[in-house]
């Protein structure tokens, strides 16, 4: 009698290949659960949707920024410092004018500290300084590697391991969460124009944004389609932080004025850490600045024609 088990006759190599397709449709059927529940969670809250919405064209700006370099077309260092400088002073004005003075009016209307400007600003201060330190350590802990500063983040063997092409994608990430965190909480603690506002400005400045990440890649060594697909990817993680702060400022009235500092202080460090920077290294100080206020004042009309 043949008592040899059937896996005993099964090739190793067609077990492990097995396993391996098992392992694959458990993740793709748990990711389309999760993606249920998701879309679920954010069809039934309207602000929570709006959020999704705007970090959505955001997203899309960002891909949008990138097809250029499709058809083979490239940028000067100038322009490219240009256009940080620009992205910069967008975001700039809306840290300011849809960020942080919503946050203040926000500390005020809920009477903290007996309605007080000192309490206000305190509360605000205190959440964009919590902004940028989350940032910080996210910077410091995260392994992750600049088009020009080159790697930064921890190191070790972890990062060694880490292939160049995901030490981008991580900075990538680090600089578009906080536009998504803002997007998000700009919708949850002002009107429906001012949110748009907010939003229109960050795609806006998304679609420069876009095609200096594909460029930068390029010129890095990475193949055409990769930094074409990487920089559309760049933007995905903007309408999940656009949902994460939506919900959680959503959640409590409270926590309005510390999200909309917190988004705030985020989105300055990414600006004084990482995008002003990198516009002032290769010589081009004049006109990354030219470009830094033009975007200053452009997202300024914005928010004041539809805020």
């Amino acid at each position: 009698m043949n008592t040899h088990r059937i896996s005993d006759r099964v090739p190793p190599r067609l077990q492990l290949k097995a396993r391996e397709w098992l392992g694959l449709a458990i993740v793709v059927a748990g990711a389309l659960v999760l993606g249920a529940e998701f879309w679920q969670y954010v069809t039934a809250r309207p602000v929570v949707w709006n959020a999704f919405v705007g970090g959505s064209v955001a997203a899309l700006a960002t891909a949008l920024g990138t097809l250029p370099v499709v058809f083979s077309q490239t940028l000067s260092e100038r322009v490219q410092d240009t256009l940080f400088g620009f992205g910069a002073g967008v975001m700039l004005a809306a840290c300011a004018f849809s960020l942080i003075l919503p946050g203040l009016d926000a500390a005020r209307a809920l009477g903290i500290g007996g309605g007080s400007g000192w309490a206000a600003g305190g509360v605000v201060g205190a959440s964009i300084l919590l902004g940028g330190a989350a940032l910080m350590l996210m910077d410091k802990l995260l392994p992750h590697e600049h088009f020009i500063k080159g790697r930064e983040g921890m190191d070790g063997e972890t990062a060694r391991k880490l292939r160049r092409t995901w030490l981008f994608v991580f900075a990538i990430a680090l600089h578009n969460l906080p536009e998504g965190l803002a997007i998000g909480v700009g919708y949850a603690g002002n009107d429906g124009l001012r949110g748009n506002a907010l939003a229109t400005g960050i795609a806006i400045q998304d679609v420069p944004e876009g095609l200096v990440v594909a460029v930068a890649l390029l010129a890095a060594g990475y193949r055409r389609s990769l930094a074409v697909g990487l920089g559309m990817a760049s933007g995905l993680v903007e309408p999940l932080g656009a949902v994460l702060g939506a919900a959680v400022v959503g959640w409590s009235a409270s926590l309005l004025p510390w999200g909309l500092g917190f988004a705030g202080g985020a989105m300055l460090f990414v600006i004084s850490h990482e995008i002003i920077p990198e516009s002032h290294r290769k010589g081009h100080e004049a006109f990354a600045t030219s470009g830094l206020m033009i975007g200053f004042v452009m997202m300024m009309l914005l928010d004041t024609a539809l805020g």
